[in-house]
Parts: C-alpha cells; structure tokens; sequence
C-alpha cells in the first residue's frame, strides 16, 4: 500500500450504492493508503465537510483531499452541492480537488462544469486505476509515496 502526503481521504459522492461499492474496490486496486467516505447526495457531502448533520457527532473526520462527485442525484444534486460548496470558508475548501465523476455524455455539463472554479476535473465513468492515478499525479505533484505495511 502506497501513502500519498496530502491524500488522507477520498470522499465518494454517489445516490448509487453499486458505483460507491466499486470506486471503494478501484481505490483499493490502485493500493492507495488512503480513508475513503462515501456519502449518496451533495447534502450529506455538505454535512461530512461541515461535520454537521449525521456527522456532527463524529469523532474527528479526516478532511478529503478528492471528492468524486456524481452530477444526478436526489436530495442535492452535484450542481446544488458546488453552489453550497463555494459559500463555504476557504479554510474549510483548502486543498480539497473536487473531480466530476459522472456517466453525463452531454457536452454542457462538461462545458459548465469547466466554467466552475472548484472543479479540478470532469471524469466519466467509471473510475478506473488509471483515472484514479491521474488524479492523483495531477494534483498531488509533490506528494511523497511511502510503502506501508
């Protein structure tokens, strides 16, 4: 398993429990040493980064350094999240890359996702090793990877 400085945590943001289950196992395959959450709407995305909500009473969550966000989904969608997202103090967004993960084929979402400051990437689905390290290398250039046991 590989240690990535920077990368404690990998926030999944997905309505489906199969695709959570599977980019949790795609994680896993790439051995990233890293706490993955997964939450299924931009509400509860907002309540883990706020430690609000269901969250408020967790003990000490680890702040994500990527969040996968899906664009359709009840409750909050990816678009209603970003709103939220950007009112939030820039101590509380530091360092966070939000990356869209969506199975969206429409050319405006990726146009608008790319008008949008706090996405750093538009991904189709499904997350893949490659697409995962990509990221990884992207946005944590200078990240030290350390074998753990």
């Amino acid at each position: 398993m590989k240690k990535i400085d920077g990368l404690e945590c990998i926030l999944l943001v997905d309505d489906d429990h199969a695709t959570n289950f599977i980019n949790s196992m795609i994680i896993k395959k790439a051995q990233i040493d890293v706490h993955v959450e997964v939450v299924t709407n931009g509400e509860e995305a907002l309540e883990y980064l706020t430690g609000t909500g269901k969250f408020a009473d967790s003990p000490r969550k680890l702040q994500p350094g990527i969040v996968f966000l899906d664009i359709n989904m009840p409750a909050m969608n990816g678009w209603e999240f970003l709103e939220e997202y950007n009112k939030l103090p820039e101590a509380q967004k530091a360092q966070i890359v939000i990356a869209m993960l969506t199975t969206s084929l429409n050319p405006d979402d990726e146009r608008k996702a790319n008008g949008i400051e706090d996405i750093r990437g538009f991904l189709n689905k499904p997350l893949t090793v490659d697409k995962l390290l990509d990221v990884i290398e992207r946005f944590f250039p200078t990240a030290v990877l350390t074998e753990t046991l």
